[in-house]
């Protein structure tokens, strides 16, 4: 059975297509579920909102624990450790990582930083040896056949590889990096742009992005374990 991870990091409530003001990224993000439910109905789907209730900031606890090896903690470092644990978990458990994750700022959301600082973590999910060969770091998951679908949300347009703000975008790029770190190399981007014009080109990359959406959908659906039978 398929295990997916959905997770939202946008700030504003609600999908877009139910409510004034709704998010986009929510609106793809739900309707991919809706589409995967559809298709493989017996998959597990985990479900993390991260815009409504973030992760909580590293902090120097947080560091120092992280860097300890585990046999030596300390209980208070382990208590430190217990919501990354958490999300380090979810994340080793899914198969498929839907990342609904609108830009801000040319970058992603605050909470969503908090998630990435929290699921990088040494010994889990990326090793590190300085007595190494080569480079001292090296991805953990690289065996774990993990795919990444990230869902964003753009006010212009032109951020793609080869658009005129192209050089701007720090979401794509720094998830693409960031999961690619930790072997998550499977990666598929789906966007919606002129959201701050909300004239017909917005609805037109909408539907380009739902399209894309069920397309993305067939295409991971056939390609994934076969879901139990019900």
């Amino acid at each position: 059975m398929t295990r997916v991870l959905h997770l939202d990091a946008s700030a504003r409530p609600g999908r877009s297509d139910r409510r004034p003001h709704g998010s986009h990224t929510r609106r793809l993000s739900a309707q991919f579920v809706e589409e995967w439910r559809r298709q493989r109905p017996t998959d597990h789907i985990d479900y993390r909102d991260i815009g409504r209730q973030s992760p909580s900031p590293i902090s120097g606890d947080w560091i120092h624990a992280a860097f300890t090896k585990e046999p030596d903690r300390e209980p208070w470092m382990r208590e430190a450790l217990k919501e990354s644990d958490r999300l380090v978990d979810e994340l080793l458990a899914a198969d498929v990582i839907i990342a609904a994750v609108p830009m801000y700022n040319f970058g992603v959301p605050a909470g969503f930083k908090a998630y990435i600082d929290n699921i990088v973590r040494v010994g889990r999910t990326f090793g590190f040896d300085r007595n190494r060969q080569g480079p001292p770091y090296w991805p953990m998951l690289s065996d774990a056949n993990k795919h990444l679908i990230i869902l964003s949300a753009r006010g212009d347009a032109g951020y793609d590889p080869g658009g005129v703000l192209a050089h701007a975008n720090h979401v794509e790029p720094h998830l693409r990096t960031v999961f690619g770190y930790l072997g998550i190399d499977k990666v598929d981007c789906i966007a919606v742009e002129y959201d701050e014009f909300g004239d017909d080109r917005l609805a037109e990359s909408l539907d380009q992005a739902e399209r894309r959406i069920r397309q993305a959908v067939e295409t991971l659906a056939a390609t994934t374990a076969p879901p139990v039978s019900a």
